[in-house]
């Protein structure tokens, strides 16, 4: 595995991808999923960061799905990065976690909710480890400058900046595409999140809707306003998912959608 930030900031004429399961729900799953994108992604020419959360914290009902326990996902996730030789990443969500993924992960994640925890930011920006911090939905472009700077702070400049969308009054989310270059002007790769961006969250079911029909749409989008790159949560079957089942693509969309951008990002390379 040849990774590192230079990765993230030079991967044109692509662009990269943090793609996975929302959650590990089982080795076997998880496996399968690894293993589908990176075929792809080594077919394509594109740089690939397995995502795949090993908590799920912030979830609107109390009976929600929230993981398999801490250890037994970790150990998958590492088992993914070693076995198919890939950067993996995922989120943490009190800053004693940074510590409990370092070991592991290439890329700390940083949710949109807690964009604004500055002792959760620091401790992950102290582990030297790339920190990718999702831009909170209640949160400008602009405002994202000082998020960097907390990371920035410690002495570690490897920053990446998630546009996920703005909430437009209730169990909405849209996404203004000017915060793709806002958020460039503040020397970060950003990445667009298709997939969270689709949410419709806080339902009176206790469970997080979505719309995955238009994820395809935000993605290519995300590319003509010249995002670096993209997140896309993806499943052998969304509607069975564990979690964020409505905000998934279907796996066997990925390559035809993948295959897609790429002609779009050659277009405007070619402009």
């Amino acid at each position: 595995m040849n990774f590192n930030f230079s990765t993230l900031q030079t991967s044109h004429p692509s662009f990269f991808l943090i793609a996975g399961p929302c959650a590990i729900e089982n080795e076997e799953s998880s496996m399968l999923i690894a293993e589908n994108i990176n075929s792809i992604c080594c077919d394509l020419g594109i740089p690939f960061i397995f995502k795949a959360s090993y908590r799920k914290a912030n979830r609107t009902s109390y009976n929600s799905f929230t993981g398999i326990g801490d250890s037994k996902a970790i150990s998958i996730i590492k088992k993914i990065k070693d076995k198919f030789d890939l950067p993996v990443t995922t989120d943490i969500h009190e800053a004693h976690e940074a510590q409990i993924v370092s070991d592991i992960v290439d890329i700390i994640q940083i949710p949109a909710f807690l964009c604004r925890q500055t002792e959760l930011i620091i401790a992950a920006a102290k582990t030297n480890k790339i920190v990718n911090i999702k831009k909170g939905q209640f949160m400008s472009g602009a405002s994202m400058a000082f998020a960097a700077e907390k990371v920035r702070s410690t002495g570690n400049n490897k920053v990446i900046l998630t546009e996920r969308g703005n909430s437009f009054g209730y169990e909405n989310l849209v996404v203004d595409m000017r915060n793709i270059p806002i958020m460039q002007g503040h020397a970060c790769p950003v990445v667009l999140d298709c997939t969270h961006a689709n949410q419709r969250p806080n339902q009176t079911s206790g469970v997080t809707d979505g719309t995955a029909s238009h994820i395809a749409l935000l993605a290519k989008a995300g590319i003509a306003a010249g995002a670096d790159g993209l997140f896309i949560e993806t499943h052998p079957h969304p509607n069975k998912a564990l979690s964020d089942a409505r905000n998934m693509l279907s796996l066997d969309a990925l390559r035809p959608l993948l295959e897609q951008l790429l002609k779009i990002k050659k277009s405007l390379s070619d402009a």
